[in-house]
């Protein structure tokens, strides 16, 4: 996901327009359309003044701050974690940075094939998922600590056509859910995206046989016209995993 730098005053509707204006001089329609909806968006804002490297950390805070998935002392594998939003957030819950006193500390990795700007408490790998070496190298890092949450935020690029697009979200939350089954502690979490289409109950379907409860989410800080939704397993069965 680019990153949106720029100067912004939310004082008067007028200083909004000029901004806007700006922005989009020589850009195409699609890059106008990206900016304006940046440019209005309160995450994005959000996001700059706390210091997260994009919107969507508040859609793991949300769903943190109401299914307390993130403690202390877990270990956290977030897949598809470029430009680490969501790993920013997983090393805070964690603590895998070490700074919240007297609890315990964890780890966190972090894997795309974009490279990642360091942070401070994660591992990063930089790799294909879909690549056959990427969960060896996932698995060596690991040193065989079992995980106690995976996280998916992966997505494809879009093409526009929303049944193949749906097909290739699907098989890409499809291959880290099963690769959650061989990492994943006893009663461990998967949090993983999807978009909304034929095969999400399928999905469903294939989550209950190993978790305890699955749930959809659509966090606020979801945009209202994106079809983004969450599954979220809870209660990882590993004696269920043949």
């Amino acid at each position: 996901m680019k990153l949106l730098r720029c100067r912004r005053s939310f004082s008067t509707s007028a200083s909004l327009g000029k901004e806007i204006a700006k922005n989009l001089k020589g850009k195409s329609t699609s890059s106008q359309g990206w900016i304006q909806r940046q440019l209005r968006d309160p995450y994005v804002e959000k996001a700059r003044q706390e210091n997260y490297r994009c919107r969507s950390a508040y859609k793991l805070l949300e769903i943190d701050e109401k299914f307390k998935i993130l403690k202390p002392g877990q270990c956290v594998v977030d897949i598809g974690a470029a430009p680490g939003s969501w790993t920013q957030v997983a090393v805070k819950r964690t603590n895998a940075d070490e700074k919240i006193p007297g609890k315990p500390r964890g780890f966190v990795v972090a894997l795309d094939r974009l490279n990642i700007f360091p942070i401070d408490g994660a591992a990063l790998v930089t790799c294909d998922f879909t690549r056959p070496d990427a969960e060896k190298r996932l698995v060596d890092l690991l040193n065989g600590r079992p995980v106690d949450v995976v996280l998916s935020d992966m997505a494809p690029n879009a093409t526009g056509v929303k049944s193949m697009d749906h097909d290739r979200i699907v098989a890409l939350a499809l291959k880290a859910f099963k690769f959650g089954l061989q990492i994943s502690a006893e009663g461990a979490t998967v949090l993983m995206k999807l978009w909304e289409g034929r095969s999400c109950k399928a999905v469903e379907t294939e989550l209950s046989k190993f978790y305890d409860v699955v749930r959809w989410i659509k966090p606020k800080s979801s945009r209202s016209d994106s079809t983004e939704t969450f599954i979220l397993g809870r209660g990882f069965k590993k004696s269920n995993v043949v």
